[in-house]
């Protein structure tokens, strides 16, 4: 799963947000350009929050409150409402509806192709990841999400979460030696407990159905089966029983591929004892 990014305009606070603003700056005549001297910001910034391509902050909501004399502290409020609503970060079309979707299905079926899964990441991978073509401000903001989204692992309605891992990832220094070692120490965490199934794709596999990228599935008790593909841009949640069937094949051909848990968890600690021995010999990835 990328990145819990992007697209802030299918929510309907920020959109009332973003509305508001508009419509203040216009009842006194300002052009972007004018009402971002005024507030010793840039045009762009402005025309961003008003269209929806960035979530409000409260050091800009403070100040839009003090700008237009708004006693009531109107643009604070919203945006507190919009940060308890947790609604910062709706991400690709039909990004939100998953995660909403996901915190209550019993089971879950997971293929990491280029990047770990977000319910197994660690606050400073994530944070790596999420920082990419971003603001350190956006990042952080992101980063609540993406970690209230691990609290999965506390609900008693999880029955098994099965994931499959292509080995490559384990390899790409993402965040450094130091993060690496404490991501696949993690892993291993994660690998214990009795209700997940880690297994990892060698790199000595070469080809297999997994090239094809990654994709999520969520099984329910009392609901049907969906399945989550997300691309550069966008996002599907898939619910046709046909593209079901699909990728669960191509799952139990992926995990076909893969080493056995015991295998893969032998692995990680390998792997660790690597990125160890990096530390001691000065080099910078475990190889």
């Amino acid at each position: 799963m990328s990145a819990d990014t992007g697209d802030f305009t299918r929510d309907p606070l920020i959109r009332a947000y973003a509305a508001l603003l508009r419509s203040y700056r216009e009842s006194m005549s300002l052009s972007r350009a004018k009402f971002a001297e005024a507030l010793g910001c840039s045009p762009g910034w402005i025309e961003k929050l008003e269209n929806c391509e960035k979530p409000p902050s409260e050091a800009t909501s403070d100040d839009l409150d003090t700008f237009f004399k708004l006693p009531a502290r109107t643009f604070h409020t919203m945006w507190a409402e919009i940060k308890r609503e947790g609604k910062q970060s709706v991400g690709p079309p039909g990004f939100q509806e998953y995660v909403r979707r996901e915190a209550k299905a019993s089971m879950l079926t997971l293929f990491a192709a280029m990047v770990l899964d977000g319910l197994f990441q660690t606050p400073e991978y994530a944070r790596e990841v999420l920082r990419v073509g971003r603001s350190a401000e956006e990042a952080e903001e992101l980063l609540v999400t993406r970690l209230a989204r691990q609290e999965i692992f506390q609900r008693p309605g999880l029955a098994q979460i099965s994931i499959v891992i292509d080995e490559g990832i384990l390899h790409r220094p993402t965040g450094g030696r130091a993060v690496m070692k404490e991501q696949l120490e993690h892993l291993i965490a994660r690998a214990e407990d009795p209700r997940v199934t880690l297994q990892i794709v060698p790199i000595s596999k070469g080809a297999y159905q997994g090239n094809m990228g990654a994709f999520n599935m969520l099984g329910f008790e009392h609901a049907p089966d969906v399945v989550y593909v997300e691309g550069h841009t966008s996002g599907q949640l898939l619910e046709d029983p046909r593209e079901v069937r699909g990728h669960t094949l191509a799952f139990n051909l992926i995990r076909g591929a893969a080493l056995s848990a015991d295998q893969s968890l032998e692995l990680l600690h390998e792997m660790v004892e690597s990125y160890g021995q990096g530390e001691r010999d000065g080099s910078d990835v475990a190889h």
